[in-house]
């Protein structure tokens, strides 16, 4: 995926949306909020605070209400993208620019603006998560592997242990705890030297 920089480039490269991104841009820069762009898509914010976005994709399009799980909803026109998952964000969808209705659209984005402004917003699960080490890794952790594996950070534990238990064949998992040694022994995560890409 190309890394986008401007809500320009971003309306540019989903032209067949073009028009309608355009419009709902248009609406959404009547108000207070200010245009930013975060993960290669358009996103307004307040005071920093994440308020709503605008996504295109190949079948649709819409405005993501960040915490949309506050808004009224009367008209019934926010779905929520992953039922389990997604407990805040909520989403407007349009297939075409004669789905938008201007003045209804703009009393949800006003409506978002005066939640945020309230402060409404539903808080990261910061509860921690156990970490289940399977029986395979931990049969090798000894030593300095044992240590520099408890010296790694909760997360990165979890990379590791869900790296050997999600293998299926007993081969597979042999393959893999060689291949973590030597990196819990430099105390690097499993997939660090993706990061920061």
């Amino acid at each position: 995926m190309d890394k986008i920089h401007t809500v320009e480039e971003y309306i540019e490269k989903n032209a067949h949306f073009s028009e309608a991104l355009s419009i709902l841009r248009d609406l959404i820069n009547t108000t207070e909020l200010e245009e930013t762009i975060k993960w290669s898509a358009p996103v307004y914010t307040l005071n920093n605070k994440n308020v709503i976005g605008l996504g295109a994709f190949k079948k649709h399009f819409g405005i993501w209400f960040f915490n949309g799980v506050f808004l009224k909803d009367e008209h019934h026109l926010l779905v929520n993208a992953q039922e389990e998952k997604t407990k805040a964000l909520r989403q407007m969808r349009f297939e075409s620019v004669n789905d938008i209705d201007k003045n209804l659209v703009l009393a949800y984005v006003k409506e978002a603006i005066e939640n945020q402004k309230l402060g409404k917003e539903i808080k990261p699960d910061r509860s921690k998560k156990e970490t289940i080490v399977p029986p395979e890794l931990m049969a090798v952790l000894v030593n300095d592997l044992k240590t520099s594996f408890e010296q790694l950070s909760a997360y990165k534990q979890r990379e590791y242990c869900e790296y050997i238990s999600s293998a299926k064949r007993e081969a597979t998992k042999q393959t893999r705890l060689e291949k973590i040694k030597p990196m819990i022994l430099k105390g690097v995560g499993l997939h660090d030297k993706y990061k920061n890409c």
